[in-house]
This record gives structure tokens, C-alpha cells and sequence, in this order.
């Protein structure tokens, strides 16, 4: 990848490495659904004024049918399931469930004829990176979980999808319009079963993770989500699954005292060089690079 590449697959390191603990903390008070129009809803508060100031609301409604639909497919549905899911399995299965989402990438990949190359060096990387996360959280299935997993399975669904969508069909659409847009309609979708299921009180804490991860972990991520896309390509985008989990296992060592086990010391390294395999480009693309350089130069 290039210097940005990595500069903003970094960023999305952070950004999407933290709402694991943010979630954790908000749905013992907030029903899942009133969790998505709270990350939703100030979103679209913040974004829709800048796209009517910058003259872009007419752009917004052309591309309306998409932008709804990335948004259903990436937070809309995705988001309330994986917090109905985290009530009844530990975040760490549910962070290894959601590495499925690079392998997803590949297979959508494949079926839908894309030209984007998947050498074999990227799929190793595909493979080390999953084995990291593997030694990182473990295996904690039991007989009363396979439910939640398939519902994970759907969110994986979602966020295999979702980056298809904008490299496909909104590549050509600034990124506050899409997030401003996909927001808007989610929320607006939530707002009625918020209404019933509106908890009585909600602490400060609870409050705080909202906040947290509303501006930052959607607003923030998202835009820079889709300078990403944009930049490295849908497939390779989605292998920053591998470094949140990771990042999201640390922050469970440091914050909540969860013990530093073997297999953490084993994983973590596995997931950074798998990282790094699957984010790579092909050879010949660095030789043609490389030619065209000498080229310039000469």
C-alpha cells in the first residue's frame, strides 16, 4: 500500500478497534436498536448541514437509492444485531467472528468476476492473520451460542457488502454525502422502535461511550472508511478487521485487567504480519510501479 494507504488503514486501526468496549459499556443500559439511532442520529445532525452548504443535498438524492442501501448493509442492520449478539457472547468470540469479513471480501470477490488482484501472497497473509486472531481470543463456543454466531455471520454479510458498494457504486461520491445520507436514513428507520424501547435512565458513562462512539467511531470512521476504500480497494480495506480485534484484545488487558495470555503473545505478532501480507501489492504492480518511476525520471 501506498503511505496514505497505511496512514488511513491505521487510523481505522483505532477507530473501529474501540467501539468493542464502547458497546460493552452502553447496551447495559440502551436496547440494541436505540443504540443505532444513537450513533446514527447526531451523525446525520452533524453532516447534513455540511453538505447543504457545500450545494451537495441535489447529489445526495440522486445517489439516495445506494447511499440507503449501504447504509442498511453496513450499520443499519449489522449494528443491532451485533449488540443483540454481544448480550449473549463474550466480545472476544464476537471479534473473532467478525475477522470472517476479509475471507467473506474474497469470496464476493471471486463471484462477482472483480478484476482485483488476490495473489498468493495476500491470501497467506489472509490465512496468518485469521490463525493470529485465532491464538489472540480463542474458541469459546458452546452449545447455546450458535445463534448469536449465525447472527454475527449476517453482520460479517453486511460488512463484505457494504465496502463493495462504495468502491462499485459511490466511489464518484464525496464521503460526507454517503455517511451524511446513510446515517440519516438508519436513524430516521430506528426512531420508532427507539421510542418504545427508550430506557428510563441513562448514566453519564453510558452517555460518554454514545458520544465516543457516534462522532468518532461512525462519523470520523466512516469518512476516513471511505478514503480507504478508495484508496487500497474494497478487498484489501476490509483486512483492517485483523488489527481491531487485535487493538480491541489490548485495550481488554489494560482497562478491564483481562489476563495477558499465550495466546495473545502468539497472535498478536501473527495478526500484524498478516496484515501486512494481505495489504500488499502483487510484485508485477511494484515492477510497473517501479518502471514507470525510472521513467519519470529519466
Amino acid at each position: 500500500m501506498s503511505r496514505r494507504g497505511w496512514t488511513l488503514f491505521l487510523v481505522m486501526v483505532v477507530l473501529w478497534g474501540i467501539p468493542y468496549l464502547l458497546i460493552r459499556v452502553a447496551v447495559r443500559q440502551l436496547d440494541p436498536g436505540v443504540l443505532v439511532l444513537s450513533r446514527t442520529g447526531p451523525v446525520a445532525v452533524l453532516l447534513l448541514p455540511l453538505v447543504l452548504r457545500r450545494g451537495q443535498l441535489d447529489l445526495l438524492r440522486r445517489h439516495l437509492g445506494w447511499i440507503s442501501t449501504f447504509g442498511v448493509v453496513e450499520f443499519g442492520i449489522p449494528w443491532y444485531l451485533m449488540s443483540t449478539s454481544e448480550r449473549h457472547i463474550d466480545s472476544s468470540l464476537t471479534s473473532l467472528l467478525i475477522c470472517a469479513v476479509p475471507m467473506f471480501s474474497v469470496l464476493a470477490q471471486r463471484l462477482r468476476g472483480s478484476r482485483e488482484h488476490i495473489g498468493a501472497r495476500r491470501l497467506t497473509g489472509l490465512v496468518v492473520g485469521a490463525v493470529g486472531v485465532a491464538f489472540l481470543v480463542g474458541l469459546s463456543i458452546t452449545s447455546g451460542s450458535f445463534q448469536w454466531i449465525g447472527l454475527m455471520l449476517v453482520v460479517c454479510l453486511g460488512y463484505t457488502i457494504g465496502p463493495i458498494i462504495l468502491a462499485t457504486r459511490l466511489s464518484h461520491v464525496p464521503g460526507p454525502v454517503v455517511v451524511a445520507g446513510a446515517t440519516a436514513v438508519v436513524a430516521v428507520a430506528w426512531i420508532p422502535w427507539s421510542i418504545m424501547h427508550w430506557p428510563v435512565r441513562v448514566d453519564a458513562e453510558t452517555w460518554a461511550s454514545i458520544g465516543v462512539l457516534s462522532v468518532f467511531c461512525t462519523a470520523g470512521a466512516f469518512l476516513t472508511f471511505f478514503e480507504l476504500v478508495k484508496e487500497v480497494g474494497a478487498t484489501r480495506s476490509v483486512v483492517v478487521t485483523y488489527l481491531n480485534t487485535a487493538l480491541a484484545v489490548v485495550l481488554g488487558v489494560m482497562l478491564l485487567g483481562e489476563p495477558l495470555t499465550t495466546g495473545i503473545m502468539l497472535g498478536f505478532p501473527l495478526v500484524l504480519l498478516g496484515s501486512v501480507l494481505a495489504t500488499s501489492r502483487p510484485r508485477l504492480d511494484l515492477e510497473v510501479a517501479g518502471d514507470a518511476n525510472r521513467t519519470v525520471h529519466q
